[in-house]
């Protein structure tokens, strides 16, 4: 009898701790962090004079898997967007960390707007450059 109330103690432990974990599973995600990599953008700038290039690595962070579905949606005018920003971009403008910090913060600017246009709101929450090299 002793050994029956111990195995119906083990059983109904493991109900309650599957019945916690399940309850843990359907929270909402409201701290989901996703992040859209783009291929990398290669452009000439500066306009006359010395060809000059600038290859950069952009990643998006978005909230929420219908962000990064958005995103998707409109690759093509985001990357087309912001291949024309780069390429009108001048020597001083990217020179240095300031100026690269205002290029994210600009092309960040461009993409929300580009979202806001398609899909009613910016979901967009930052935009950061994984790899930026001018020549």
């Amino acid at each position: 009898m002793l050994r029956m109330r111990g195995l119906m103690a083990v059983i109904l432990l493991s109900f309650f701790s599957v019945a916690f974990a399940a309850d843990d599973e359907a929270a909402p995600a409201s701290d989901y962090v996703g992040y859209v990599e783009l291929k990398p953008f290669t452009v000439n700038f500066g306009g006359p004079g010395v060809t000059r290039f600038l290859k950069c690595e952009v990643s998006i962070a978005v909230g929420s898997e219908a962000t990064l579905f958005a995103i998707n949606h409109h690759m093509a005018h985001v990357r087309n967007d912001l291949v024309f920003l780069y390429s009108g971009q001048t020597a001083e403008s990217v020179d240095s960390i300031q100026a690269q910090t205002e290029l994210a913060k600009l092309s960040l600017k461009v993409v929300q707007d580009l979202i806001v246009e398609e899909e009613g709101e910016a979901m967009i929450s930052d935009l950061f450059f994984t790899s930026f090299v001018v020549q």
